[in-house]
């Protein structure tokens, strides 16, 4: 990204970089090259293509755009957040040791535990405050660490700064998974970060109609493994994919700053609610990462994660929401509710760091935020009925 580029403000990139008006037709918007191979002038002699597993424009735009509005010279997408991840999981080899925050995305720990450990790979899981305390528990085997922040479901804070500091000063490298909060409230690598990755099938798709990963880097070294890697492993998304992601960084800044707004006035909300015990959001001041998370983000995201007195309350009021669609996954425009032990974590049912069984999860919306307020009002009656 040249400097010209990086002057332009966010919202600006997420709708011009990468996205030329297309030179063939004068088309605005970027096309969808819906190709499995291109056209040759000659052996090897090509316009830049030559198979889409390889390349495609539609991914080749996103790439740029994405990679910019991470302030990354590299992106490199892939066809799932988990296919991201997979290939990140490449750059160690069996017998390295891996230190993962314990609150890690459920799927995650489903790769590490039963696909990767049989193989030889070393996880060693941390809760998130003993990241302030990182440089205690690396040592010569580990090559890296990974970090969700805001993490999943416990909407825990680790300072990315200190961290990499620490991971650097152990010769390790260290991968910050930015789902969450998305490149427009933070932004990893300018805190020190190796690699930033991301599930695009959350908020920067955010229309719940597409599923995909990303990861971006400004190591020329790593850049250029992940590229071999992509084209090797062969976890790439289709040019509709791309597309859809791409048309849902067009309005990555509006969404987010709608998601916040509602997810504030409704996190403040459960804070007053009897049946109530424990609001998990990052922008309140009761929470413990409130202040790294207001250094090192533009605002506190769409996610909220509460408890309540027992599993059964929690697993009744996931299935009384009306706005508050029961289902997996988070970042789209419309409200979501889970119950994560059953459901996103499961996997980590027998780990010492499961997820609460009275835990509940909230992808909030950018729908009216009273309406949504209602929902989850109604919603709770019968555990405030009870509780009485």
């Amino acid at each position: 990204m040249s400097d010209d580029d990086r002057q332009l403000g966010f919202e600006t990139r997420a709708i011009h970089d990468g996205q030329d008006p297309d030179p063939a037709t004068g088309a605005i918007i970027t096309p969808i090259y819906q190709t499995s191979t291109f056209v040759q002038d000659a052996v090897g002699e090509h316009k830049g293509y030559d198979y889409a597993r390889v390349g495609n424009p539609t991914r080749t735009a996103l790439q740029t755009a994405l990679a910019s509005l991470e302030n990354a010279a590299h992106g490199i997408a892939f066809s799932s957040g988990l296919g991201a991840t997979t290939t990140l999981m490449h750059l160690v080899d069996p017998g390295d040791r891996v230190v993962l925050i314990a609150d890690v995305y459920g799927g995650v720990y489903r790769m590490t535990s039963q696909v990767y450990e049989p193989k030889g790979y070393r996880f060693d899981y941390l809760p998130a405050d003993a990241f302030a305390r990182l440089d205690e528990h690396l040592d010569e085997r580990t090559r890296l660490v990974w970090i969700e922040t805001p993490s999943n479901p416990l909407l825990n804070v680790v300072d990315i700064a200190a961290v990499a500091r620490a991971t650097k000063a152990a010769g390790a490298l260290l991968v910050v998974d930015n789902t969450f909060a998305t490149p427009y409230l933070q932004q990893p690598l300018d805190l020190g970060a190796d690699v930033v990755m991301h599930s695009t099938t959350k908020y920067l798709g955010g229309h719940s109609d597409v599923v995909g990963g990303f990861a971006a880097t400004n190591d020329p070294s790593i850049a250029e493994r992940l590229f071999f890697l992509q084209k090797s492993l062969g976890a790439v998304p289709g040019p509709f994919d791309s597309w859809l992601v791409l048309r849902g960084l067009k309005t990555l800044a509006l969404r987010m700053q709608r998601h916040c707004e509602n997810a504030r006035a409704i996190a403040s909300w459960l804070e007053g609610q009897p049946s109530v015990t424990q609001v998990l959001y990052p922008g309140l001041p009761s929470h413990p990462g409130h202040e790294i998370a207001a250094r090192q983000m533009r605002d506190f995201g769409g996610m909220i994660s509460f408890l309540t007195e027992t599993e059964e309350e929690a697993v009744e009021l996931v299935g009384r929401t009306r706005l508050f669609a029961l289902a997996e996954s988070l970042g789209g425009v419309e409200s979501l509710i889970e119950h994560p032990a059953r459901m996103t974590h499961a996997s980590t049912a027998d780990a010492p760091f499961a997820a609460p069984r009275n835990l509940v999860r909230l992808s909030v919306g950018i729908e009216a935020v009273d309406d949504l307020i209602a929902d989850l009002e109604a919603a709770l009656v019968p555990a405030r009925s009870h509780a009485r």
